[in-house]
């Protein structure tokens, strides 16, 4: 039997060579062949959609050794252009990477099935029943940086919300993200969904992005994920509707009263988890009446792992005693910033209303967390703070579509409009109104 890696169906799909001169028409017809099967997306039955994500989690457990074999051409490359450490962690393939992608696709088949739903259903005074259907987007792009599994995330939500897609990876992650695709396509396929429901751009040239931001009459949505370059020049360029979230610099808050112990392990979660993900907390704000006790604790475990902690003068006069810790004074630059790396900045505040005040102000209101031992402090910090995700005695690490329950996510929104947090399923749909009559006519 034919390897899927290698199915001949597949890799016709999949592996075109594109012509550097034809990339707006190798666009067009991606675009084309999507918008068609769309349409037989938009009325696949809840069991065949099922049954493909079944499939392909099965397939991505089949071939987890051939994968990791395609994913350390993209990880040699890497290393060989000196891409740092948390760049080349987020390019990795690993066995634990895949199964939870295989679950992700598992957990989104076992979920409801909420296309043609109809809520709010209101009786009118002229006879008239009026209601909301969910309904697929259409057409979403999906443009992305590093991880490879964004492909598995993107294609099973894709697949389960009824809606078809076009992707383009970063150029670091073709092979792993080309040898994926072809396992999405053989799980439609195979299920008589159509193979152009999911298509992978082939070639890593930028005009090919260029061209999939620019085609409103193929694509419905843009959805980009990556630095924060990529995002604003695609926010800026785009003549399609964008969601996006342009950076991660998520806090942790120490109120007073507190849990020390809690505290400690939630603000060393929060921060040395991965520092890769734009879900790690960036910022550590302390209650000054808990700055004292808490400080010196958490610095002694951020010092033995190496964490540099940018410091405002009240907590670097508590940390810089510590054994081996890194402690730089911070400019105002560091409450805005999104490290990526092992550095989080320390700020010394008055209380809850400060934290709230600083965290409105510099983050990207992505998630932020308060650990207190106040109930009014946390129903006010859940009120106040204007972030797409508000915690109360966790780790920010949790702002996860797959720790939500969604299944997978397709990317962290800090938009306010139609999408919000972690984008799941419903954030792939739309609403429109449903009439239902039985002969009325308006006077």
């Amino acid at each position: 039997m034919t390897s899927p890696l290698n199915a001949p169906f597949i890799t016709a799909q999949v592996d075109a060579q594109v012509d550097p001169d034809s990339i707006a028409a190798h666009m067009t017809t991606l675009g084309q062949q999507a918008k068609a099967a769309c349409a037989l997306m938009a009325k696949a039955s809840v069991a065949v959609k099922s049954a493909a994500l079944k499939r392909l989690a099965s397939l991505l457990r089949e071939n987890t050794q051939a994968l990791q074999i395609d994913n350390a051409k993209d990880l040699d490359r890497a290393q060989a252009a000196g891409l740092s450490g948390p760049m080349l962690d987020r390019l990795k393939l690993s066995p634990s990477v895949l199964e939870t992608c295989a679950m992700g696709c598992e957990q989104l088949a076992a979920m409801p099935d909420v296309i043609g739903e109809i809520m709010g259903m209101k009786q009118m005074p002229s006879g008239i029943r009026v209601g909301q259907m969910r309904v697929p987007i259409g057409v979403f792009g999906m443009i992305f940086e590093s991880r490879p599994n964004v492909t598995i995330e993107a294609a099973s939500l894709s697949i389960k919300s009824g809606n078809a897609c076009i992707l383009r990876g970063g150029s670091e992650a073709i092979e792993s993200n080309k040898a994926l695709a072809r396992l999405v396509q053989q799980a439609l396929t195979e299920n008589g969904l159509p193979v152009h429901a999911v298509q992978l751009v082939q070639t890593t040239d930028r005009e090919a992005v260029s061209h999939l931001i620019a085609m409103p009459q193929f694509v419905d949505v843009i959805i980009p994920r990556g630095g924060k370059g990529l995002i604003e020049r695609i926010s800026r360029d785009a003549k399609v509707p964008v969601i996006k979230h342009l950076d991660g610099n998520c806090h942790t808050y120490i109120d007073f009263p507190f849990d020390l112990a809690m505290a400690v392990k939630v603000a060393d979660n929060a921060k040395t988890h991965k520092y890769s993900p734009c879900n790690a907390s960036e910022g550590l704000l302390v209650a000054r009446a808990s700055a004292a006790e808490f400080l010196p604790a958490i610095a002694a475990v951020y010092a033995a792992k190496g964490v540099e902690m940018r410091c405002c003068p009240e907590a670097k006069a508590m940390v810089a005693s510590v054994p081996g810790a890194k402690v730089l004074d911070a400019t105002e630059q560091d409450w805005f910033e999104e490290y990526l790396a092992p550095v989080i900045s320390i700020k010394v505040v008055d209380g809850v209303d400060a934290a709230i005040a600083h965290i409105n102000h510099y983050s990207s209101h992505h998630t932020d967390a308060i650990l207190t031992r106040d109930h009014m402090h946390a129903q006010q910090f859940l009120r106040e703070v204007d972030s797409a995700s508000v915690m109360v005695n966790t780790s920010t690490r949790f702002a996860d579509g797959f720790e939500y329950g969604l299944g997978a996510e397709i990317g962290i929104s800090t938009d306010k409009f139609h999408a919000r947090g972690p984008v799941g399923i419903e954030g792939l749909t739309s609403l429109k109104y449903v009439v239902l009559g039985d002969g009325q006519v308006r006077s």
